[in-house]
């Protein structure tokens, strides 16, 4: 048994590094061929295959009778996904932030998750309020694809959709890629979660602490391992679109269909609603001035997310136990980390805004004289 556990979790790891590579690969060759921007392919093609575990995981939930999984898949993958994904992925290198996704996409992002948190404020997620979400977000797609092929006719010419450039892939083997890329993650991504589950099992730890860890960082496998590579081959664009793009269709898509497909809505527990939806609101916030600043996510920003992910789940365990230093934990939490992270990301971006008022007359001065 044990060995059989030992093969799961290296199996899970080579799967995974295999799959984001193969992914990435066949993303940014669908993404030369149809000439869209890598930005895009990771906001659309590459953030719903990663997605595609949350996607399972909520749908099969509600079909077998408990929906109320697909709330905590939802936003515990969300926040995953900003704080250790993204962080993760910035630490490995700085990631430049595109300006269209400071000014598009990430308010985006933030609206759809107060929207959540909204429509839950009743403690349930109905089909009118599946039907809301999955409006936003079909709205969304259609001007996201409407300004990309807007923004590709204005600049230079497409390249043949065929793909019959020296060099370059057919578009259908680009595709293949996609889909087999895909494949791998979630079968990689099963099983690391299978065996590390064993371990924790042999351990002695309880079920519960490991759905909240094992289990939950587990769905998020595919968007770690194909930002990571992305980050490696230097398709950071992809990497931060894959990571947005995944938040949206999380909250679009795998969440609005869970609650249309479930009998009598999603319940949301008051915990949730109190505690975890607005830690994914924030943690969705904390992206906008961290990406405005400088334009990028630098390395000390990306251990900030770490951090503040590992404080998460310290917190979420605390709680799970009742253990009694949670009230001397959530004091310093609340008192001193929450406002200090506040106050610096105030302090820089009002330097980056002052920085900016600065420039821009001199900018201007250059240009007029060029």
């Amino acid at each position: 048994m044990q060995a059989v556990t030992v093969l799961l979790i290296i199996g899970g790891l080579l799967l995974l590094a295999l799959g984001g590579e193969v992914l990435v690969r066949g993303a940014g060759g669908l993404a030369r061929s149809l000439g869209m921007s890598p930005l895009l392919v990771g906001l659309t093609v590459v953030a719903f295959a990663t997605s595609a575990p949350e996607f399972a995981v909520s749908v099969q939930s509600a079909i077998v009778g408990t929906p109320g999984l697909a709330v905590g898949n939802v936003v515990g993958s969300n926040i995953a996904n900003v704080l250790l994904i993204l962080g993760v992925s910035a630490v490995v290198a700085p990631l430049t932030v595109a300006s269209k996704l400071v000014r598009r996409d990430v308010p985006v992002m933030i609206g759809i998750s107060v929207l959540a948190l909204v429509l839950s404020l009743d403690h349930k997620l109905d089909v009118v309020d599946g039907v809301i979400l999955l409006a936003v977000m079909i709205a969304y797609l259609i001007v996201t694809i409407i300004g990309s092929r807007r923004e590709a006719a204005e600049s230079a010419p497409r390249a043949d959709p065929g793909g019959s450039e020296p060099g370059r892939r057919p578009l259908w083997l680009d595709g293949v890629l996609v889909a087999v890329g895909v494949a791998l993650l979630v079968l990689g991504a099963g099983w690391l979660v299978d065996g590390a589950t064993a371990v924790a099992h042999a351990w002695g730890v309880s079920d519960l602490i490991i759905g909240l860890t094992v289990v939950a960082v587990g769905t998020s496998l595919p968007e770690l391992a194909t930002s990571l590579v992305a980050t490696m081959r230097g398709e950071r664009d992809i990497a931060v679109g894959n990571i947005v793009g995944s938040c949206l269709f999380n909250i679009g898509v795998v969440l609005s269909a869970t609650a249309l497909v479930s009998r009598g809505g999603i319940p949301v527990e008051p915990s949730a609603v109190r505690f975890d939806m607005p830690v994914m609101v924030a943690a969705a916030v904390l992206l906008l001035p961290v990406a405005f600043v400088g334009g990028s996510i630098a390395r000390w920003e990306g251990v900030a997310f770490v951090a503040f992910y590992a404080t998460y789940l310290v917190y979420l365990v605390l709680t799970a136990l009742q253990h009694s230093m949670l009230p001397v934990f959530s004091l310093a939490l609340t008192a001193f980390v929450l406002p200090l992270t506040v106050l610096t990301l105030i302090v820089l971006s009002v330097a980056e805004w002052r920085r900016r008022l600065k420039d821009g007359p001199r900018a201007s001065i250059r240009s007029h004289e060029s």
